[in-house]
């Protein structure tokens, strides 16, 4: 078969094929690009670039019967026991994520950072940007990584994202840059992101798939799965100055959203800017221990978002 060229994979769908989602490529991997579909046989695909395995894999629209009644412009529910996508649409259409890129910025930060490390802070960290969400770091405040990291995923201060990028890497560009060779080594391939904690910019896009990719290759670190489970951090910045309480942004949470009869919201991550809209995506179970991702991208508002996602969740029990 010939090559693909790398530039134009949208998916690298990789693992247990479902029954049926896709039709005579059982047992194979399946590459999707722009209008063109291949099956690759499995022998030799130890070479291929983003393999993982137990994972979700669709490159279809899949709506239930009955549809939902809130509809979602984008949005996954899928099945990580069961390896099962039971919701796919617009799954691998480019988009603004927002706050969710921090999921990234926490992988590479687990991946390659020491949680102890004191972590400096600079000018780069006071963002002006209207509407920019900040835990409140200034140069000389003492500060370690771990506590940067909660307030980047539980109160998701977009100067932790800063400051995560600029001790590991030495700038948000070469932090940036990291970012992106995890994705690709994950198979997140459509993923492209030039910062680290989701302002709006130009060239900053992931999918519903990829964020997928993401949040399951995050769960192999328990630190995340603590982080993204508690609803307050207190973080004290040094001597003679006043710790600070950082809520978590999740309405599932806070209580301001209820999840469904028999579905427990373990944790997530949540994002809303002008461009992207509002976004969430999250880890629950279901009374029978089994596990779930679901994602929601480009809902109107908050109160959308939170009404799309729970009638996704209703889903798992349909």
């Amino acid at each position: 078969m010939k090559l693909i060229d790398k530039r134009i994979v949208s998916v690298i769908l990789i693992g247990c094929i479902m029954g049926g989602l896709l039709a005579g490529c059982e047992n194979r991997y399946e590459y999707r690009t722009d209008g063109l579909s291949a099956c690759v046989s499995m022998e030799g695909s130890e070479t291929l670039p983003g393999m993982a395995e137990n994972l979700c894999v669709s490159n279809d629209t899949i709506i239930p019967a009955g549809d939902l009644e809130h509809i979602p412009y984008a949005a996954g529910l899928f099945n990580i026991t069961d390896q099962e996508v039971l919701y796919a649409k617009n799954i691998h259409e480019s988009l603004q994520p927002a706050s969710i890129t921090k999921l990234l910025t926490a992988l590479v930060a687990l991946k390659y950072g020491n949680l102890s490390d004191k972590v400096a802070v600079s000018e780069n960290a006071l963002i002006t940007e209207s509407g920019a969400k900040l835990c409140g770091f200034v140069p000389g405040c003492d500060l370690t990584l771990e506590q940067a990291m909660y307030g980047l995923l539980v109160y998701s201060g977009n100067d932790a994202g800063v400051v995560i990028a600029e001790h590991l890497a030495g700038s948000v560009e070469a932090f940036s840059d990291m970012m992106n060779e995890e994705a690709r080594a994950i198979g997140a391939t459509n993923t492209h992101f030039v910062n680290p904690h989701g302002l709006t910019a130009e060239g900053h896009h992931t999918t519903v798939y990829d964020l997928y990719l993401i949040f399951s290759e995050l769960m192999k670190y328990p630190k995340f799965m603590e982080i993204i489970q508690t609803r307050s951090y207190t973080y004290t910045p040094g001597a003679g100055r006043e710790p600070v309480t950082w809520e978590n942004t999740n309405w599932f949470f806070t209580g301001e959203a209820t999840a469904p009869t028999g579905i427990t919201v373990i944790g997530g991550k949540t994002g809303n800017t002008a461009a992207s809209g509002a976004c969430l995506i999250i880890l629950s179970t279901d009374t029978d221990g089994k596990q779930y991702i679901s994602v929601v991208l480009k809902a109107a508002d908050r109160s959308a978002l939170y009404q799309e996602m729970s009638d996704l969740l209703k889903e798992i029990k349909n």
